[in-house]
């Protein structure tokens, strides 16, 4: 059957693949998820959840240095990756050998689509059947939160308040500073949860300057918890630089895991919209 990737490329497999490798942590958790622990054979060492399968399932190397070796002696019939996470020199030397299905993901109804193409591998199956409904539960979650939002405008408006998302900045990255800017998944996710990316007129990961951080005039200052394991003990540079910003630590996963996992997303984005504002 023809499956056609999010590169637009075509993936021709003669029935349901049945040896898996995920070379994706966020789409190893949704694999889990719809039930394909029997399929799934080599994950990557960073696909850290589900547990269980960290420490059961064969690891093929990173997310950007596979181990060709490890993969071939789990002779996969699909490997999943994505543009964005994973080496393309590598993907394409595994494309030449594997049928290689890849995610490309900017924002919100890209994973939504990510998740009922990979179901769609299981047609007719429980496989598909349960990745639509996570799929669906995580689209009716995100419009009921920004319905949420709406509604809470519209009655400060009414009481004369104009209320403006909060100017933010998101960091991925210490020594040098980097944040999330346009063109991410992680910046969809701060508009969806409320907030307005301070650096969203930039590209991608821009690399800032402390004089940056000092003119931006931020209102809340995100450090996320990966790529950088940024700690409590670095709330005091930034608060140093922006004295008068709040700064919070913030769930890495919930921001830019692009399974699953979105559906603690909104409840997540609640609470930080309460805390921040």
């Amino acid at each position: 059957m023809l499956h056609i990737d999010q590169m637009g490329r075509p993936v021709d497999l003669a029935r349901p693949p049945q040896r898996i490798i995920s070379l994706v942590p966020s789409q190893t958790e949704f694999l889990h998820d719809i039930g394909l622990g029997d399929k799934v054979v080599g994950i990557t060492k960073f696909c850290i959840h589900p547990k269980v399968w960290y420490k059961e399932k064969k690891r093929v190397g990173g997310t950007k240095n596979v181990d060709f070796a490890a993969i071939a002696a789990l002779q996969p019939d699909l490997i999943i990756a994505n543009k964005e996470e994973n080496t393309r020199s590598e993907i394409e030397a595994l494309a030449k050998l594997y049928p290689v299905w890849i995610s490309d993901i900017y924002n919100l109804d890209d994973a939504l689509e990510m998740m009922r193409k990979i179901g769609d591998f299981w047609a007719g199956d429980e496989a598909q059947t349960a990745a639509y409904t996570i799929a669906a539960q995580i689209s009716h979650d995100f419009g009921a939160y920004a319905a949420k939002l709406n509604t809470q405008k519209i009655e400060l408006a009414q009481l004369g308040a104009d209320k403006k998302p909060l100017h933010a900045a998101y960091f991925i990255w210490r020594e040098p500073y980097m944040v999330a800017a346009k063109d991410t998944f992680i910046d969809d996710m701060l508009a969806r949860a409320g907030f307005a990316n301070a650096f969203g007129a930039l590209s991608r990961y821009p690399v800032l300057s402390a004089e940056d951080l000092e003119k931006a005039d931020l209102a809340a200052i995100f450090l996320s918890s990966e790529p950088y394991p940024f700690k409590a003990k670095h709330v005091a540079e930034f608060a140093a630089l922006c004295p008068n910003t709040k700064i919070e630590i913030v769930d890495g996963e919930i921001f830019s895991w692009y399974g699953s996992r979105l559906r603690h997303a909104p409840a997540y984005f609640a609470q930080l919209a309460a805390k921040m504002t």
